[in-house]
């Protein structure tokens, strides 16, 4: 594991324990997984005197659940002691494959059944637990992050209620506006950015991918998406460009206006690859009209790579893009739950972000910086260090 150097001369804050909300447990297996191998590999913390108590286990995970009453109501509860440990939460809040039965009938688990789940978990730890870090890697109600009108502010609601009942920490994935931590000024907030992981998929699935100006252009979709691509595209050295939305603000659909037309704005992709770069993909239309335009304006291939691949109205549209030609490979992380599927397509790869987000737990445990980690800049260089020299 990197940072060993950082982990050998310091100690947990406490002892290390995750549980994991109902969906969540293929996501928590893999962290505790790379946890236990980590601390095997760091020699100089032994499991001698009270220092190191519960420092190298066989596992951290602890047993949870959320049973449902025949109407629906809930309750949290712990098989195990949580008093002293240093709590981490993971918590999937788009795994909507998740059911439930009210009254005889079959629900599905929505985000806010989810959220609603976290917060009893949070409840059953009645105050024991030395520190709570909750790890929500897609943030709840992300999307409802700033007022535009009469409307409500989610995003920073659920922020505040997580902090009001002792959460210390919250980790998320490229966050859709990380302004939002504005509503939670005093506790910890951590967002990171998986471009290292795509980066790193991408080259292993296009072994012929040429990383230079002249065969390659970074796209955002939006507005929204230009911090990233405006990083990744530095990154590489290579050109960028950006399409905006027009959309028509006299009707809302779907609780939203629509787009009426995508424009963009840069250079010719006539001939180059083309990755466009976007935090999340829901229905997936704005993204495949992009990729239609582009490959309509000459491009040679066209990468999608998106963090969340939520794919709300299936996977259909994509097969037909992919079998026109618009869309060459698409690449989101496991982050949250992957629809059944989505793994046999000829055209997906998935980004693992597992050894990276336990990494960054592990750190937080001993309560050292975590900019070595946040910062990805030189693993990208050595990255293209390493392609290049092939």
């Amino acid at each position: 594991m990197a940072n060993l150097d950082v982990l050998e001369k310091s100690l947990p804050v406490a002892p290390i324990k995750i549980a994991a909300l109902e969906g969540s447990g293929d996501i928590a297996s893999a962290l505790n997984n790379y946890i236990v191998k980590f601390r095997k590999e760091l020699g100089t913390h032994q499991p001698t005197g009270k220092s190191f108590s519960g420092y190298i286990e066989p596992s951290y995970l602890i047993k949870t659940e959320c049973p449902r009453f025949g109407t629906g109501e809930g309750k949290a509860k712990f098989y195990e002691s949580v008093r002293g440990a240093d709590l981490f939460i993971i918590a999937d809040v788009m795994n909507y494959n998740v059911t439930y039965k009210v009254c005889g009938h079959i629900n599905h688990m929505s985000p806010d059944n989810h959220f609603q789940d976290l917060k009893r978990i949070i409840s059953a730890a009645t105050g024991k637990a030395h520190r709570i870090n909750v790890v929500m890697p897609f943030l709840y109600e992300s999307r409802q992050h700033k007022r535009s009108s009469r409307e409500s502010l989610d995003c920073a609601l659920g922020l505040r209620e997580l902090v009001d009942m002792g959460v210390a920490n919250i980790i998320t994935f490229d966050a859709h506006d990380p302004r939002v931590q504005n509503a939670i000024p005093l506790r910890g907030f951590d967002n990171y950015m998986p471009t290292y992981q795509f980066l790193k998929a991408m080259i292993k699935s296009v072994p012929d991918l040429k990383l230079d100006n002249e065969h390659l252009m970074i796209i955002s979709p939006d507005e929204g998406a230009m911090a990233r691509a405006v990083y990744f595209s530095n990154i590489l050295g290579v050109d960028m460009g950006m399409f905006y939305k027009r959309r028509d603000y006299s009707t809302i659909v779907n609780g939203k206006n629509p787009i009426v037309a995508h424009e963009f704005l840069g250079d010719s992709v006539d001939g180059k690859d083309v990755i466009i770069i976007d935090d999340m993909i829901s229905s997936g239309e704005s993204m495949l009209d992009v990729a239609k335009q582009v490959k309509e304006k000459g491009a040679n291939r066209v990468f999608v790579c998106c963090t969340f691949g939520l794919f709300t109205d299936g996977l259909q549209k994509f097969d037909e893009y992919y079998e026109k030609g618009y869309l060459t490979k698409l690449i989101t992380t496991n982050l949250t739950y992957q629809p059944q599927g989505l793994l046999d397509r000829p055209y997906y790869e998935t980004a693992n972000m597992y050894k990276y987000l336990a990494s960054i737990m592990d750190i937080l445990n001993h309560d050292v910086s975590v900019e070595r980690v946040r910062s990805t800049t030189n693993k990208l260089t050595k990255l293209l260090e390493k392609n290049l020299a092939k």
